[in-house]
C-alpha cells in the first residue's frame, strides 16, 4: 500500500513530540509539517488563522480558485481533513518579586496530569528552563497552599492556585528574556521521550501529534499510490483547537466543500465501550454535535473491510475541529475518526501500528469518494 515503516513513522513523531506548541504559537510544528507536507500536495499555503492546508486536486488540469470559498456553504465539492497541531500548555498570569512564575491552564490541563517537573519558558527572545513545583512535602499547616493538597489532611485536587514556577532568574533578567504575562509554558523536552513497549508507545501530546502524523502519513500513501481522489481534498493541520477549535472553523468557513473530517485521540474508557487494544475509533456524536451517519458508517466500513475491528463511540466530555465547525454552522457535515488513546490529555498510549491504520482509512475514504 506504500505506507512509511513504523520506524521512519514513529521517527517523525518523535520529531513533532519534541517540537513545542502551545496553542498560538504553533510556528515551529507547523514547519515540521511543511517540510513533510509540501512534496505530497499540488499546493500548499498558510490562511490567516496560520492553518496549514495542503490541496491535492481531483483534476490538476482545472484551473479553479481553491484557496478560498466563493459561493454558499453548500457549494463546491471537496472534503476537508483536519488533524490539530497544538498542545495543552500553560499561561504565565503573573510574576513575583523572587522571580517565580505564577500560571493558568491554555486548554484543559491539570498539573497533575502532567506532573510536577521541568518546563521551558517560551520568552520572546530566550526560551528558559524552569521547573513547576509545589513546594516541600515536609510541611504543615503553616504552609496552607501545600497542606490542603495532601490526601490525608486537605484533601485538595491539586490545581494552578497550588503550584508554581521556580525560574531561578530575577524580574529583570525574565523581562530581557521576553518573559511575560501571557507567555506560553511548555511541558520541558525531556519528559517528550516517546516509550516503546511491547505492541504500545507512549509519550505526553500524542494528541494531536499522532493524527498530524497519520495525516500526513494519508498524503504520503496517495501520492505513492498516484492516484487522484474523485473530489478536491483540503488537509487542514489546524491552529488553537485546544482553545475552542478556533483554526478549524476557520477553515470550514474559507475552504470549498460541505464535509470536514477531525483526525484525533479517542478515549479509551468502559462508558464509551472503547479499548487501547482495538481497532480505529468512529465517532458518531459528542458534546457539541452528532456526526453525520453516513460519513461515520462509510469510516466503520473502510476500517473493517482493512481487518482493523472499529469501534463505533458515542463521547461526551469531548469536541473537535469537525463538532465545532458543525455546531457553528460552519460545515454541513461533519465526521470523526479517532486513534484509541489511553489517558487522554495525560500521559498518552496508543497501538504502535494506530497511526499507519488511521492513514490507511483516510487514504481509502478519500480515494473512494
Amino acid at each position: 500500500m506504500g505506507q512509511r515503516d513504523l520506524d521512519s513513522t514513529e521517527g517523525l513523531l518523535q520529531e513533532l513530540l519534541w517540537t513545542y506548541g502551545p496553542g498560538g504559537q504553533e510556528d515551529a510544528v507547523r514547519a515540521v509539517c511543511q517540510r513533510e507536507l509540501e512534496p505530497l500536495v499540488d499546493d500548499m499555503w498558510i490562511d490567516d488563522a496560520g492553518n496549514l492546508i495542503g490541496y491535492i486536486a481531483a483534476n490538476p488540469s482545472e484551473s479553479t480558485d481553491h484557496r478560498q470559498r466563493t459561493s454558499s456553504i453548500s457549494g463546491g465539492s471537496a472534503t476537508r481533513i483536519m488533524a490539530h497541531m497544538d498542545e495543552l500548555s500553560m499561561l504565565v498570569k503573573r510574576i513575583e518579586i523572587d522571580g517565580s512564575l505564577h500560571m493558568t491552564e491554555l486548554g484543559t490541563m491539570y498539573p497533575g496530569n502532567f506532573g510536577l517537573g521541568p518546563v521551558a519558558v517560551l520568552g520572546d527572545t530566550q526560551t528558559l528552563t524552569g521547573v513547576l513545583t509545589l513546594g516541600s512535602e515536609h510541611t504543615t499547616k503553616e504552609s496552607p497552599r501545600i497542606w490542603e493538597t495532601k490526601p490525608d489532611k486537605g484533601d485538595r485536587a491539586l490545581d494552578w492556585q497550588h503550584v508554581y514556577v521556580f525560574t531561578g532568574r530575577t524580574p529583570d533578567d525574565l523581562a530581557a528574556a521576553g518573559v511575560h504575562a501571557g507567555t506560553r509554558v511548555c511541558v520541558d523536552r525531556s519528559k517528550r521521550d516517546l516509550v516503546e513497549f511491547g505492541d504500545y508507545i507512549g509519550c505526553y501530546f500524542l494528541d494531536d501529534r499522532a493524527a498530524v502524523t497519520a495525516l500526513l502519513g494519508a498524503a504520503r500513501q496517495l501520492r505513492e499510490q498516484g492516484q487522484r481522489p474523485p473530489e478536491d481534498v483540503y488537509l487542514v493541520f489546524t491552529t488553537n483547537e485546544e482553545i475552542g477549535g478556533v483554526g478549524g472553523t476557520y477553515a470550514s468557513a474559507t475552504l470549498p466543500g460541505t464535509l470536514t473530517i477531525a483526525l484525533e485521540v479517542g478515549p479509551t474508557e468502559r462508558e464509551y465501550g472503547t479499548t487501547v487494544s482495538g481497532g480505529p475509533i468512529v465517532g458518531y456524536n459528542d458534546q457539541l454535535c452528532v456526526y453525520d451517519k453516513d460519513v461515520a458508517d462509510r469510516l466503520m466500513k473502510i476500517a473493517t473491510d482493512r481487518g482493523l475491528s472499529p469501534q463505533a463511540a458515542t463521547l461526551g466530555a469531548f469536541e473537535s475541529d469537525a463538532s465545532h465547525s458543525k455546531a457553528s454552522g460552519l460545515t454541513p457535515r461533519a465526521g470523526l475518526l479517532c486513534l484509541p488513546t489511553l489517558s487522554t490529555h495525560g500521559f498518552e498510549v496508543i497501538r504502535r501500528a494506530a497511526i499507519d491504520d488511521m492513514a490507511g482509512i483516510v487514504a481509502d475514504y478519500l480515494l473512494s469518494g
